[in-house]
């Protein structure tokens, strides 16, 4: 699915059940505290420390879900096409890194 669609969607939920947005700030807090769900995740499942039984029943992909969703919130708005800021980041990022990460000694197996 297109980004375009996904941020559809995400205005359609907010103006059928949402009642409205939360304003940028409080969405802006929102994402900020999604993510930090994310790290907690991944710190302790895929880093040093230790994971607690609590923890191992999060659902990664639902916290990652949490995080576009917000992210899909902001996006609206603040009146931003993510799919062509996406496409056009892609592109910088094609053309700045040909090479540069085959050519990278550190990721070199």
């Amino acid at each position: 699915m297109e980004i375009t669609n996904l941020q559809k969607q995400v205005d359609d939920w907010i103006q059928t059940v949402g009642v409205r947005y939360f304003n940028e700030l409080t969405n802006m807090a929102m994402l900020t505290e999604e993510v930090g769900e994310v790290s907690r995740i991944i710190a302790r499942r895929y880093g040093e420390q230790s994971e607690k039984d609590s923890d191992k029943l999060k659902d990664l992909g639902e916290e990652l879900a949490d995080v576009l969703f917000v992210t899909l919130c902001l996006a609206n708005q603040t009146g931003t096409d993510l799919q062509e800021a996406f496409d056009k980041k892609m592109k910088l990022k094609t053309e700045r890194d040909a090479g540069r990460h085959q050519n990278n000694k550190k990721l070199k197996p």
